[in-house]
């Protein structure tokens, strides 16, 4: 490979890691247009082993933003990222698969705080996690004029907890 290779290499690991990241925080933000604009046109998304739905971009977005009105506080987080990019004789490709595992806590609203974002944790701030899930995501990606977008992504939920620990 040549440096010119190389560094078109890193740029796109860089690119994609900040479509993972944008990912993660257009959730945690409920910014569900940013969650779309991630996705290639005919991008889909696939929530069914955590309980949701498989679909286009657009309508688990929808979905998305439904459900997580139950949670208003919530902070996942993507790590152990696994990229792979296509490799075309030493060149990059055009197409990249990501697998990276999450943490997601998130606090459930309940009847005892009215609804507000989570109760209160004192000093003005919401109260812990008290709904926690892990799995891995299965990420495809392919580049576009636009840049790196999201053609697939499917969850792999292995486990949750309700009352919001870590461990136990």
């Amino acid at each position: 490979m040549t440096q010119r290779v190389d560094l078109s290499t890193v740029m796109d690991r860089l690119s994609i890691d900040a479509v993972i990241t944008g990912y993660a925080v257009a959730v945690d933000d409920g910014a569900w247009t940013d969650y779309q604009a991630l996705f290639t046109a005919d991008g889909r998304a696939d929530y069914r082993t955590a309980g949701g739905i498989e679909g286009p971009a657009g309508d688990v977005a929808q979905w998305l933003s439904e459900t997580m009105r139950m949670f208003p506080v919530r902070q996942h987080l993507i790590v152990n990222r696994r990229l792979d990019l296509q490799d075309l004789g030493g060149y990059p490709g055009d197409r990249a698969r990501v697998q990276a595992d999450y943490v997601n806590p998130m606090r459930l609203v309940s009847d005892a705080d009215g609804g507000r974002s989570g109760g209160g944790g004192g000093e003005g701030r919401p109260a812990a996690p008290n709904f926690v899930s892990g799995g891995r995501y299965a990420f495809e990606l392919l580049r576009t004029d636009g840049g790196w977008r999201v053609q697939g992504v499917t969850v792999h939920e292995k486990w949750r907890n309700r009352s919001g620990a870590l461990a136990g």
